[in-house]
Order: C-alpha cells, then structure tokens, then sequence
C-alpha cells in the first residue's frame, strides 16, 4: 500500500493544536491592549481629578504645603478610585464566572491565583498611572494655580 502524505510528528501536532495556539495568542493580545486601556482609563481620570483641584492645591502650596504631601494626597485618591474599581471588578468577575466556567480548562472558575495576580496587577497599574499627575501637581506654582480660576 504505498503512502500518499508523510508528515512528521511536529507537522500533525502542529495542525491539531495550531487553531487553539492562535486563540491564545489572540486572547493574550487582546489582554494587553485591554490593561493598556485600563492604564490609560485610570491615568485620565486621576489627571482630571488634579485640573479640577488646581486651585485647591495651589491654594494648599501657598499656605506651605510640602509637596510630598500634595503627591501623597494625589495617590492615596487614586488608591480611592483603583480600591473601588478592584472591588467591583472583583464582584463582577465572580458574576461572570458563571458565563465562562464550562470555557476554562485547567482553572478552576475562582481560582485565587489567578484573581490576586489580576488584583495586584491593576493595583500596580494603578500607582504608576498616578505618578504622572501627582508629579504635575506638586509642581503646581501657587500664584499661577490661583490666577487661573
């Protein structure tokens, strides 16, 4: 009986998996532009939090605020703001799992590792998205902040 098509062992594993190799990949890029999105979310909202303040801080600097502490005030409301979207992402996600749990292979629908690698990945998010406007508002000149309202 002769043989039509021989292929290797790494060809025929490679066709059976390379449909779901490629979903993963998709997946995982679709993750990292949905954590960009996220960073960029989290950063406009803290900036805007500050551009409404200025004159607050300005005021705060002028009566001898150090400016660590205005960039402490800064982070400890954008820790406000990322706390509260953690917690109802987390409640969300848990209403979620019940959509998605047939879908998971490997995992179990809460799995702990999982949920706190995503928790403190957005908290990281978090933080470095309020460094910028917290640098930017303990750089705020008292005069000009006051001058502009």
């Amino acid at each position: 009986m002769p043989i039509l098509s021989a292929r290797t062992l790494e060809e025929l594993i490679q066709q059976r998996v390379g449909q779901d190799r490629l979903l993963a990949n998709l997946t995982s890029i679709f993750g990292a532009l949905a954590l960009l999105l996220a960073a960029i979310g989290i950063y406009g909202v803290v900036a805007y939090a500050v551009s409404r303040r200025t004159s607050e801080i300005g005021i705060r600097m002028a009566l001898g605020a150090n400016p660590w502490k205005v960039v402490g005030l800064i982070v400890r409301e954008s820790s406000l703001i990322v706390a509260t979207g953690l917690a109802a992402g987390l409640a969300l996600s848990y209403i979620g799992t019940r959509l998605i749990a047939s879908k998971l292979f490997g995992l179990g629908a809460m799995d702990p590792a999982v949920l706190g690698g995503a928790v403190f990945v957005m908290a990281a998010i978090g933080a470095l998205a309020a460094r910028g406007p917290a640098w930017r508002a303990s750089r705020i000149h008292p005069a000009s902040a006051l001058r502009s309202n």
